[in-house]
C-alpha cells in the first residue's frame, strides 16, 4: 500500500519511524531532542524545530501519510486569529492543584465529575489549566477563543494551519471536558472553568483523516502518547498494561467506558474505538530506588539481592505508600514495613519485600479493573524496571497472569505510524474504517505463572492481610 510515518513528540524529544504500511516493518528512524524546558511552560515552536531536525536527511522521502503522537494534557490557548495567547502549559504542571479542588466543589464533588466525564479534575488536565488561567492571568484568559492540545496543534501546523481544527477520541478524553462514555464535549464545563465558551476541535474517528499537507501527504487524526503506545504494542481485549515509572499506571482495553464514584478509574478512550480505563498508583519504581539507596546499591544490585531471598521475604511485608497513595485512596499516609523478625533482618529479604510490595500495590490497581469486568489474560510490563530479574520472577505469580515484557522500541511512534496506515487504507478503500492494519505483535519476552502461581498468590494474600489490618476497608472503598 505504501510507506507511512509516525512521529512522537514527547516531553523530551521527537522520534520518527518510517514503516511499510502493509507489514509495519521499520524502514528508517529519526530522533532529535527538544530544547531544555524551563519550568512548565514552552514555546511550541520548539516542537516544530525538533520535528524538522528529526525528519532531516530525507527521512520522509516517499512517505504518503503521517500520524502524530504527542505528550498528553498540555494546553495551547489560542486567540480568535489562531495565535497563541501565551506559552503552552505542559501536562506535568502542578500549579493548578488548587484550581482542581475548586472545580471538584463547583460541580458538586467527585461523583458528579465521574458521572459527567469519567474523571475527577486534577492538575494535569487542560480543563484545570483553564481554571488556573482564569484565576491567575485574567487578561490572557479573556483572550482565549479556542484550545488545542499538543498533538492537535502539531497536526494543524503540518496541515498549514487550515480553518478546520481536529483531535481524536484519545486526546479528547484527557481534557476534562469530553466524555468517553457519551462521545461528546461538555462545553458547559469549559465555561465553568474559564468563564466563557471557546471553540473546541472536531473529534475524529480512529481511522479518520485530519487533512492533507500542501505537498499532498495525508495526516491522520493523531492521538496521545498512551493511546499511541497501546496501539503500537498491539494490545487488545484481555490485555492490561502496567507502566513502571516513579509512580505507576495500569490500564486495560474494554468495550465500554468505566467510571466510579471515587474517581479511582480514569475513563479514557483508546485509538481503536474501544475504551482505556486507567488506574494510577503514586508509588512504583521510587520504592525500589529508595530501598536501593538504603542498602547502598543500584536497581540491578537490588534485583540480585532480592533473588537471593525467597517468595514472601521471610514474612516481611512492605506497604509501599512512600508518597501517600492514590489506589487505595490514602493521600496522607506513609510506607511501612511489617513482620520484622531477627532472621528476616537481612538485605536480601528487605530487597525482596520492596519488589513484592511494589508489585502487590500494582496488583491492587489491576484488581480495581478486574472488579469492573475488565478481562486480564496477560499483562504487558513497560519501563526500564521491567527488565529486572526480580520483577520478572515475581510479577506473574503476584498478578496471576502471563507477563509480557516487550523489547524496547518507540511504541508511541509505531502506534502513530499504524494509525497513518489505517487512515491511508481507509481513504483508498483497501482497509475498513473499523479494521486497523494487522501489524506483527511487538517482540517480547513472555513469563508464565506456571507452578509458581500458588506461591505468588499466597504472597499476595499475605500482603492483603497486612494492608487490611493497617487500613481496613481502604481498598474496598477505592473500588
Amino acid at each position: 500500500m505504501g510507506i507511512v510515518a509516525g512521529l512522537d513528540s514527547s516531553s523530551e524529544s521527537t522520534r520518527i519511524v518510517v514503516c511499510d504500511a502493509d507489514t509495519g516493518a521499520v524502514i528508517r528512524q529519526g530522533y532529535a531532542p527538544h530544547p531544555a524546558e524551563k519550568g512548565h511552560e514552552i514555546d511550541p515552536q520548539a516542537w516544530l524545530m525538533s520535528l524538522g531536525e528529526a525528519a532531516g536527511n530525507g527521512l520522509l522521502e516517499g512517505v504518503q501519510a503521517i500520524g502524530v503522537s504527542a505528550q498528553q494534557q498540555g494546553l495551547l490557548p489560542l486567540d480568535a486569529d489562531g495565535a497563541l495567547v501565551r506559552a503552552a502549559l505542559v501536562g506535568n504542571d502542578k500549579r493548578a492543584q488548587s484550581a482542581a479542588a475548586d472545580l471538584i466543589d463547583a460541580l458538586g464533588g467527585r461523583a458528579a465529575w465521574t458521572q459527567a466525564v469519567g474523571a475527577v479534575p486534577h492538575a494535569a488536565q487542560p480543563l484545570t489549566k483553564l481554571r488556573w488561567l482564569a484565576r491567575n492571568e485574567p487578561a490572557n484568559a479573556a483572550r482565549v477563543a479556542e484550545v488545542l492540545q499538543p498533538h492537535d496543534w502539531l497536526v494543524w501546523q503540518l496541515l498549514g494551519r487550515p480553518a478546520r481544527r481536529t483531535t481524536d477520541r484519545g486526546g479528547a478524553s484527557g481534557t476534562g471536558y469530553w466524555s468517553a462514555a457519551a462521545g461528546a464535549y461538555r462545553p458547559d464545563l469549559v465555561e465553568l472553568a474559564l468563564g466563557h465558551q471557546v471553540r473546541l476541535p472536531e473529534v475524529l474517528g480512529p481511522s479518520g483523516t485530519a487533512g492533507f499537507t500542501p505537498e499532498g501527504l495525508l495526516i491522520s487524526a493523531g492521538t496521545g502518547e498512551t493511546m499511541a503506545a497501546a496501539f503500537g504494542l498491539g494490545v487488545g481485549a484481555g490485555d492490561a498494561v502496567v507502566s513502571l515509572g516513579a509512580s505507576g499506571s495500569v490500564f486495560g482495553i474494554h468495550h465500554e467506558a468505566l467510571a466510579d464514584s471515587n474517581g479511582t478509574i480514569t475513563s479514557f478512550a483508546d485509538a481503536t474505538g474501544m475504551h482505556l480505563p486507567v488506574v494510577h498508583t503514586s508509588n512504583a519504581v521510587r520504592v525500589l530506588r529508595g530501598t536501593a539507596e538504603m542498602l547502598g546499591t543500584d536497581l540491578q544490585g537490588l534485583s540480585e539481592l532480592a533473588l537471593k531471598s525467597t517468595p514472601g521475604s521471610y514474612g516481611m511485608v512492605l506497604l509501599p505508600y512512600l508518597e501517600g497513595e492514590r489506589t487505595p485512596h490514602l493521600p496522607h499516609t506513609a510506607g511501612s514495613l511489617h513482620g520484622l523478625r531477627r532472621e528476616s533482618m537481612k538485605p536480601e529479604h528487605l530487597a525482596r519485600a520492596a519488589f513484592e510490595g511494589m508489585l502487590c500495590g500494582l496488583a491492587d490497581a489491576l484488581d480495581v479493573l478486574r472488579g469492573r469486568g475488565v478481562e486480564v489474560r496477560r499483562v504487558f510490563l513497560l519501563g526500564a524496571a521491567a527488565e529486572l530479574g526480580a520483577v520478572q520472577a515475581a510479577a506473574p505469580g503476584l498478578f496471576g497472569a502471563q507477563v509480557v515484557v516487550p523489547q524496547p522500541a518507540d511504541y508511541a511512534a509505531l502506534g502513530a505510524a499504524r494509525q497513518a496506515a489505517w487512515a491511508l487504507g481507509a481513504a483508498h478503500g483497501t482497509l475498513a474504517p473499523h479494521e486497523p492494519p494487522r501489524w506483527p505483535a511487538a517482540a517480547s519476552q513472555v513469563f508464565e505463572p506456571g507452578e509458581d502461581l500458588p506461591v505468588g498468590q499466597a504472597v499476595r494474600q499475605q500482603y492483603i492481610a497486612v494492608r487490611e489490618e493497617s487500613y481496613a476497608g481502604a481498598f474496598l472503598s477505592a473500588q
